[in-house]
């Protein structure tokens, strides 16, 4: 590994001691709250994107409630989204067996599902419907798996439904990163049979990397495909319109 990325590696682990002894003393001082756990893990996710030396810009107006959707590129999506508002996530369920970071998203009240279970779709569903009650947002990842960042997979509709029987409001989210030497995004997307700890030493051996969020407008809706659909096309059209904000800017310099 290079010099930065000890160094970035280091930081990442007194972090990640930091955040544990900030848990436990959140435990000592009273009930762990789910709005607590979430709020623990938006502080625990801005130190990591300090810790990386990722800068974050967020636009538009994080929700407070209701469901986030947003575009998957990485394992560092929970952290941007995460650092830009308190939220609930839905993780696939083999991401409880990671070392730390499972026990880390369990503490924080991700909800995890396994995607190829009908039962248990069903089972997340019923919570999304119990967690929408609540001041903090639900977010979930529609496309079902991350990807290189060329397209935007169709979303599923299925976990939709606990919002659009709620009448709960549906806000559209995108994450974009970039790099300063200029190193096209799908360097930083973790997708296909990639190896977490592998793409994590990659990741740490970068150039400074930028990551934006942007918000769209809470809307409700009374189809779960209708919501899927016109959420996706969202979705693109903020990657997009970035996309051209970027080159724009790299014209102008």
């Amino acid at each position: 590994m290079s010099l930065r990325a000890c160094r970035r590696a280091v930081v990442l682990a007194y972090v990640l001691v930091k955040c544990i002894l900030r848990f436990w003393w959140m435990r000592l001082r009273g009930p762990r709250t789910l709005e607590r756990r979430a709020l623990w893990l938006q502080k625990t996710c801005n130190d990591v994107l300090d810790s990386l030396e990722i800068r974050h810009s967020v636009e538009g107006r994080p929700p407070r409630s209701g469901l986030v959707v947003s575009n998957h590129l990485s394992y560092l999506d929970i952290v941007v989204l995460s650092g830009a508002m308190p939220c609930f996530f839905v993780s696939k369920a083999e991401v409880v067996d990671w070392p730390f970071f499972g026990k880390a998203a369990r503490s924080g009240g991700t909800l995890f599902i396994d995607r190829s279970s009908l039962a248990s779709a069903g089972r997340v569903a019923e919570m999304i419907s119990d967690r929408l009650k609540l001041p903090v947002p639900v977010l979930f990842f529609p496309e079902g798996t991350s990807t290189d960042g060329s397209t935007v997979l169709r979303f599923h509709s299925r976990l939709f439904e606990p919002a659009i029987a709620a009448r709960a409001p549906i806000t559209a989210a995108s994450v974009r990163y970039s790099m300063e030497d200029g190193t096209p995004e799908r360097e930083l997307c973790w997708y296909g049979d990639d190896k977490f700890f592998s793409h994590l030493v990659k990741t740490l051996n970068s150039a400074r990397i930028s990551a934006a969020v942007r918000f769209g407008d809470a809307r409700t809706f009374t189809d779960r495909r209708v919501a899927a659909d016109e959420t996706h096309d969202e979705v693109v059209a903020m990657r997009a319109a970035r996309s051209g904000l970027e080159e724009e800017s790299a014209l102008t310099i």
